[in-house]
C-alpha cells in the first residue's frame, strides 16, 4: 500500500514536532498509572497500548502501574459480596483480597500484557509480590461513619520498593506491567492504592516523568478551567482555598511527594482521550496538568 503524498507530508510534520521530545526522552525512564476510562474503553485500551509500544521503540523506557477497581467491584458483586469504603480506600477482608490477587494480579495484568504484546511490544506482567518488588505493611484503622475506627483488613501502603526487577526488564527491552500488590512481613498480601505504587516507584527509579490517568481533564480552577505548569508551593494554596478537593486530592498529593523525592515533572492526565500519553509527551499543550519541582 502506497500513501499519498499529502498522507506522507502530515506523517512528516508530525514525527518532526515530536523528534526533539522524542531526543529529550530517549533512555528516560517515564512510570505511567494507567486506570480510569484508559482502562474500559476499548479504543483507548489499544491507543494505550500503541501508544506504549511506540515510547519503548524510540527509546524511552515505560513502566506501567495499573489499577483495577472497577472489575473488582463487578466480581464481587457477582460474587454477592458486598464491598464497603472508607476513607476512599477498600475495606479488603481475606476473602476480597482473594478477589483483588485474582482480578489485579490474573486478568487485568495479563489482559494489558497481552494487548500490549498484540500491537507489537514485549510486556511482562508482575505483581509487586514478584522477586521483592513491593514490600508492604497494613494500613490504620480509618474513621468511619461517627468517628469510629474501622480496620481496613489487608489494604496496605508501600513499605519498600526493590527496582532490580524493573531494571533488568528496562535492560533488555522489556515493559514492565505492575500490579499494585504487596507483600508483608506476615507473609501475607496486601492490595495498595495504584497511584501510590506508581508514585512511590517512580521516585525509586528517579523517572523523567510520573504520569497518572484519571477521568478528569486534569486540575481544575475555580471557574472549571484547566491549569498547568502548577510548582508545590501553588498547589499547596490552591489545595488550602478549596480549588483542589474530594477525589483529586490523593492525586495532587501522590504527584507532589514525586517531585519532592526527585522525579523531574509530574502530570494528571485525562485518559479519556485518545493517545493522551503521546499528546502529553510531544506536545506543548498536552491534555492535563504538569506539576514541577519548585
Amino acid at each position: 500500500m502506497s500513501l499519498d503524498s499529502d498522507k506522507a507530508m502530515e506523517i512528516a510534520r508530525v514525527l518532526g514536532e515530536a523528534l526533539p521530545y522524542i531526543k529529550r526522552f530517549a533512555g528516560r525512564t517515564i512510570v505511567i498509572k494507567y486506570g480510569g476510562n484508559a482502562m474500559t474503553d476499548a479504543a483507548l485500551k489499544a491507543g494505550f497500548a500503541r501508544d506504549v509500544v511506540l515510547m519503548k521503540l524510540v527509546g524511552m523506557n515505560p513502566v506501567v502501574v495499573h489499577g483495577g477497581g472497577p472489575q473488582i467491584g463487578e466480581l464481587l458483586r457477582r460474587l454477592g459480596k458486598e464491598t464497603r469504603f472508607v476513607g476512599g480506600m477498600r475495606v479488603t477482608d481475606a476473602e476480597t483480597m482473594d478477589v483483588v490477587e485474582m482480578v489485579l494480579g490474573g486478568l487485568v495484568n495479563k489482559e494489558i500484557v497481552a494487548l500490549i504484546n498484540q500491537h507489537g511490544g514485549r510486556a511482562v506482567g508482575l505483581s509487586g509480590k514478584d522477586a521483592g518488588l513491593i514490600r508492604a505493611r497494613k494500613l490504620e484503622p480509618a474513621a468511619g461513619e461517627d468517628d469510629e475506627l474501622v480496620d481496613l483488613g489487608f489494604a496496605g501502603q508501600v513499605s519498600s520498593i526493590d527496582p532490580e526487577i524493573v531494571h533488568r526488564l528496562d535492560e533488555d527491552n522489556f515493559i514492565p506491567v505492575i500490579a499494585p500488590i504487596g507483600l508483608g512481613d506476615d507473609n501475607r498480601s496486601y492490595n495498595i492504592n495504584a497511584d501510590l505504587v506508581a508514585g512511590t516507584l517512580a521516585a525509586v527509579l528517579q523517572a523523567e516523568k510520573l504520569m497518572l490517568l484519571t477521568n478528569t481533564p486534569g486540575v481544575l480552577d475555580k471557574q472549571g478551567q484547566l491549569m498547568t505548569g502548577l510548582k508545590p508551593a501553588q498547589v499547596e494554596s490552591l489545595i488550602g482555598d478549596g480549588t483542589i478537593s474530594g477525589g483529586m486530592l490523593p492525586k495532587i498529593r501522590c504527584a507532589l511527594d514525586a517531585v519532592a523525592s526527585g522525579v523531574r515533572a509530574a502530570h494528571i492526565v485525562d485518559g479519556r482521550v485518545e493517545h493522551a500519553v503521546l499528546l502529553e509527551l510531544f506536545t506543548d499543550a498536552g491534555v492535563g496538568t504538569l506539576i514541577r519541582a519548585g
